[in-house]
């Protein structure tokens, strides 16, 4: 296997790991306003993802920083034609972290509310773009000879990628839900199980109508695989909350996450980026690469810090495991 398919495979890995840390993160910010009943029941929510939230966007930064480097042209051609929707997506992400930190600084009402509702749109924001963003990316866009995005953004909202953003929207919150039923106690738990039913049936039809549509347009039998074990873990996701068995939810709910984004990747590859206007524009692994030396060198260091982030983020978790609930919140 060459460095550059490598670092295609890499890069797959930490978009994986992001969509499944930030999606129940975002799950979390999403439901301040559909599970949460009083300001004390989002402060219980958000406590869940408070010591989490901040290491789960480092995957991102990650995922960015491996694309710029390992495949440059890959990067420039995403930022410059998706620019509006992921500078919105960067815009959401600075104010949601602000109002993670800001939201409990003064005690007045209004001052909190807003804060919330800051969370609550930062959160839903996001979790429809990202979803759109890979659609567009799997589905091809208007990439010409000179490997530039020469669409507009309106052909970034075609049925397809809409469809995407639904799916990660539900998948995201369905993921969340069953977060927050892993992590609290008492009343809040029992209604985010019940809210998790309802989630996981519309995610199952809005997921199985993308990953068919997606198979039909671009899948082979490796995509297939990947999309049986995605439903399949999806409905075991379900039937596990609907036992009242929260971790093996949550933990199902995270395989359907990495299957499907394995899938849209196992479609997308050997392109990193197709073209909607000529197969032969298409942005691949081989011509959008970095150097051999620079792959070379970027390997190295990716084997030396990785395990540290890993080990570091697994103890941040091991250490706030624990479940909370509205009593172990101050008045």
């Amino acid at each position: 296997m060459e460095l550059h398919d490598v670092w295609f495979v890499l890069i797959a890995v930490l978009w994986t790991g992001y969509f499944f840390l930030e999606g129940f993160d975002f799950g979390i910010g999403i439901l301040t306003k559909l599970l949460a009943r009083n300001r004390k029941e989002r402060r219980v929510l958000i406590n869940t993802i408070g010591p989490v939230w901040d290491g789960n966007e480092v995957w991102l930064l990650s995922a960015g920083g491996a694309t710029f480097a390992a495949f440059p042209d890959w990067y420039a051609t995403l930022f410059s034609g998706f620019y509006l929707p992921l500078l919105l997506i960067l815009v959401c992400l600075i104010v949601r972290g602000v109002a993670f930190e800001y939201r409990a600084k003064r005690p007045e009402e209004n001052w909190q509310r807003n804060w919330e509702n800051a969370i609550f749109w930062t959160s839903l924001i996001p979790a429809v773009l990202w979803g759109v963003a890979f659609g567009n990316i799997v589905r091809g866009v208007k990439i010409d000879a000179q490997k530039e995005y020469v669409g507009t953004l309106g052909d970034l909202l075609n049925p397809y990628a809409i469809l995407g953003g639904l799916v990660t929207l539900a998948l995201f919150t369905f993921h969340g839900t069953v977060f927050a039923a892993l992590k609290t106690v008492g009343d809040i738990r029992v209604r985010a199980r019940k809210l998790a039913l309802g989630l996981g049936a519309v995610t199952a039809v809005l997921a199985l109508g993308f990953l068919i549509w997606t198979q039909a347009d671009n899948g082979d039998g490796k995509s297939l695989i990947a999309l049986v074990v995605a439903v399949a873990a999806l409905v075991a996701a379900i039937g596990a909350i609907a036992a009242g068995r929260e971790g093996w939810s949550f933990a199902l709910s995270g395989v359907t996450i990495v299957a499907a984004v394995a899938m849209l990747f196992l479609t997308l590859f050997p392109n990193v980026m197709p073209s909607s206007l000529n197969e032969a524009w298409s942005l691949t692994v081989t011509n959008a690469s970095s150097t051999p030396y620079t792959l070379k060198i970027m390997t190295w260091c990716a084997g030396i810090a990785t395990p540290v982030v890993l080990l570091y983020q697994g103890w941040t978790y091991w250490v706030f495991r624990k479940r909370i609930g509205t009593q172990h919140i101050a008045e």
